[in-house]
């Protein structure tokens, strides 16, 4: 096996047909017995303080990031964050966010929550955009949002209904060789196991709202975030 490479074929081949394909594919790369060993690099260390940044620009609208890191895509509590996400901020036009910051004030057409994990621990944020003299009660009601979820989870409905979208629309995230490969590579990269598709469903249908509750207590510490909005004066 070629230096850490890792090759995802999909399509209308057979299993020797691939191995073929994929020995003539990486032929060329060295083998094990060169691969230099990557440096080391350090995790990703918790925030131990609150920060804002604010960055002046005239512009009609202020662009506003609330986050911390996140955690990486191994982790186990990965289905219950993304279940959880989805009810913060995930959801679109069903989420908390939308509702308390755009639906009930008015003060954004747009507002998303999610997580972004890889090999390490990826970005969680809050983004939206707002007019800069609306800002700081965007951000204020965004964090108590924020806050409020964390501490207190999904409500038995909002999990029923996060379960419907995402379990229900499973399927569609498969209905492509494009698509498929994405998932494949996924695994691939992230060193999942192999019958992660086979289980997926099964995983996200056994989350809890305790679940949820526990995991974003755990992952994330919203009196310790970064806030960064460009835009105003």
């Amino acid at each position: 096996m070629p230096c850490r490479a890792k090759l995802s074929i999909v399509g209308a081949v057979t299993r020797a047909e691939a191995e073929a394909m994929a020995t003539t594919l990486l032929s060329r790369l060295p083998g094990p017995e060169a691969c230099t060993p990557l440096p080391a690099i350090a995790p990703v260390a918790a925030l131990a303080a609150p920060k804002d940044e604010r960055i002046p620009f005239d512009s009609a609208q202020a662009h506003v990031f609330i986050g911390q890191p996140g955690y990486p895509r191994k982790d186990p509590d990965h289905f219950a964050l993304t279940l959880g996400n989805y009810v913060l901020g995930g959801g679109g036009f069903v989420s908390r966010l939308t509702n308390e910051v755009r639906e009930k004030r008015g003060l954004t057409y747009s507002i998303y929550s999610g997580f972004a994990p890889g090999l390490d621990a990826g970005a969680f944020r809050v983004g939206f955009q707002t007019r800069p003299d609306q800002a700081e009660e965007a951000i204020k009601v965004s964090r108590e949002v924020l806050a409020k979820f964390v501490a207190e989870g999904p409500t038995a409905s909002e999990l029923k209904a996060a379960k419907d979208n995402l379990i229900g629309g499973f399927p569609l995230l498969l209905d492509s060789n494009r698509k498929l490969i994405g998932n494949v590579a996924n695994i691939a990269w992230n060193n999942l196991p192999l019958d992660y598709l086979d289980t997926w469903t099964t995983r996200m249908n056994a989350v809890t709202a305790a679940d949820i509750k526990a995991a974003f207590e755990r992952k994330l510490q919203p009196g310790r975030m970064v806030t960064v909005v460009v835009g105003g004066k």
